[in-house]
C-alpha cells in the first residue's frame, strides 16, 4: 500500500502543476489489486481537491490513448500496465525514439527533490549502434525531465523541449521519423539532429520592446 500511495502522490503532484486531471488505470473489474488502487487513490485525492480524479479500465484506456488522446493529462498505473500504455503511446509521437522517461525514487536530494533515473523509453537497439540512424530526441527530452523534476529548473526544461520542437517544427527527421514526402535534405542521422537542437537552444532570444 505504501508504494502504490507514493506513486498516486506523485501523479497527483504532477497533475496539480499540468491541467489538473489524474486518470487512475487499472483493471478493478477483474483484479483485486486494482481495488487497491481505487481505494487509495480516493483516500489520497481530498488532500489534492483542485485535481480531478477519474477511473478506466485497461483496456479503454488503450483504446481512447489513440480515439482522444487528447483526454487525458496525467496517467498513474501499475508497472505492467504503464509498460503497455507507454509503448502504444509512442505512436501518437510518430516513433518510440520521441519518449522520455523518468523513475523518481522516495529518497530526495539537498534541494528537497526526488532522485531519479531519466532514460528514453526504448531499449538499446544494438542492432543501429555507432551507425548515425538513433533518434537522440528521446535521449533529450529526458534530459529535459531531469531538469524540471530533480533539480527544479524548470524554465532551462522548457528550453530544452522548445529546441526539439523547433527542430521537428522546421522539418528534420530522423530515419524512425521520416515518411515517403520528407525531403531528402530534411532527412538527419543522430548526429545532425543533436547539432539541430544545440543551434536553436544557443540562438539568442529575441528581446521584446
Amino acid at each position: 500500500v505504501a508504494e502504490i500511495q507514493r506513486l498516486l502522490k506523485v501523479g497527483f503532484e504532477a497533475a496539480r502543476g499540468r491541467r489538473r486531471k489524474l486518470c487512475v488505470v487499472d483493471k478493478a473489474n477483474v483484479l483485486e489489486s486494482s481495488r487497491l488502487w481505487r481505494e487509495t487513490a480516493k483516500r489520497i485525492a481530498p488532500d489534492y481537491p483542485e485535481v480531478e480524479l477519474d477511473f478506466m479500465y485497461v483496456d479503454n484506456c488503450a483504446m481512447q490513448l489513440i480515439r482522444a488522446p487528447g483526454r487525458f493529462d496525467v496517467i498513474a498505473t501499475s508497472n505492467i500496465f504503464g509498460d503497455i500504455l507507454s509503448d502504444e503511446a509512442s505512436v501518437l509521437t510518430g516513433s518510440i525514439g520521441m519518449l522520455p522517461s523518468a523513475s523518481l525514487g522516495s529518497v530526495l536530494n539537498s534541494s528537497g527533490l526526488p532522485r531519479g533515473l531519466y532514460e528514453p523509453i526504448h531499449g538499446s537497439a544494438p542492432d543501429i549502434a555507432g551507425k548515425n540512424l538513433a533518434n537522440p530526441l528521446g535521449t533529450i527530452l529526458s534530459a529535459a525531465m531531469l531538469l524540471r523534476h530533480s533539480f527544479g529548473l524548470v524554465e532551462e526544461a522548457a528550453a530544452v523541449e522548445a529546441a526539439v520542437f523547433s527542430a521537428l517544427g522546421a522539418g528534420y527527421r530522423t530515419a524512425d521519423l521520416a515518411s515517403a514526402s520528407t525531403p531528402v535534405e530534411m532527412r538527419v542521422g543522430t548526429k545532425e539532429m543533436g547539432v539541430l537542437v544545440l543551434a536553436s537552444l544557443l540562438r539568442p532570444v529575441p528581446k521584446t520592446a
